[in-house]
């Protein structure tokens, strides 16, 4: 049995998203995000020092924590997919595009993103009320000279290799669409994928899945938004 320790709106979406794709038995604990600062609460640094989400405990092999995204993707299909159906073949052009997928989300895709989002606060509490405008001052300066423009060139660069097929690695839905769907999802919460033709299409084909209905059915679906 798989226990999922899943983060409200967060990066453990991917990870049960996976599951229901391979058809794996498991059980999500929920941890509830603090409701003034958002973060993770303590009962995830009581599992893994680093106390974020996603965790996975994979009983039926030991008693180990996982955790990173990528990490744990990278493991459940090595351990639970030995068919390989969600994998392109090793050694093809499709597998080189889905290992540069796996590591560009998090590597390249979520930073600016996950700024955009902290620097968007700096003019709402908890930050004190006189610090609030030059907060807003700040932030928006910073989005005017770097994170706009390396967002747009990021999600032109995501529209321009998705013209190649229809999914990340190709012609065939892999985890690298899993992983990837994160990044896409965050800029669509905050409607960001106004004239992103292919993006747009890309996320249609993801919510048409079932496995996905049935994490959105679980656990909700993941939305990047600023309060």
């Amino acid at each position: 049995m798989i226990e999922v320790h899943h983060l409200e709106n967060s990066r453990s979406q991917r990870v049960v998203w996976l599951l229901e794709e391979l058809g794996v038995e498991f059980e999500i604990v929920t941890h509830r995000r603090d409701p003034q600062t958002l973060l993770a609460p303590d009962t995830l640094r009581e599992l893994h020092p680093l106390g974020k989400s996603p965790l996975i405990q994979d009983r039926s092999r030991s008693e180990r924590v996982l955790a990173e995204s990528g990490a744990i993707l990278d493991y459940l299909v090595e351990h639970h997919d030995p068919e390989g159906r969600l994998v392109p073949p090793g050694g093809s052009e499709a597998f080189e595009r889905y290992r540069f997928w796996m590591h560009h989300a998090e590597g390249s895709a979520m930073p600016p993103l996950v700024m955009r989002l902290v620097f968007s606060r700096l003019g709402q509490p908890p930050v004190p009320a006189l610090a609030r405008p030059l907060g807003r001052l700040f932030a928006r300066g910073v989005e005017q000279q770097y994170l706009g423009p390396e967002i747009r060139r990021l999600v032109a660069f995501w529209e321009d290799e998705l013209a190649r097929g229809p999914w990340f690695a190709g012609e065939a839905f892999s985890v690298a669409d899993i992983q990837m769907s994160f990044p896409v999802l965050a800029l669509a919460s905050r409607g960001g994928l106004e004239g992103y033709l292919n993006l747009q299409a890309f996320l249609a084909a993801c919510r048409e899945r079932e496995a996905y209905q049935r994490t959105v059915a679980r656990i909700g679906e993941f939305g990047l938004h600023a309060t």
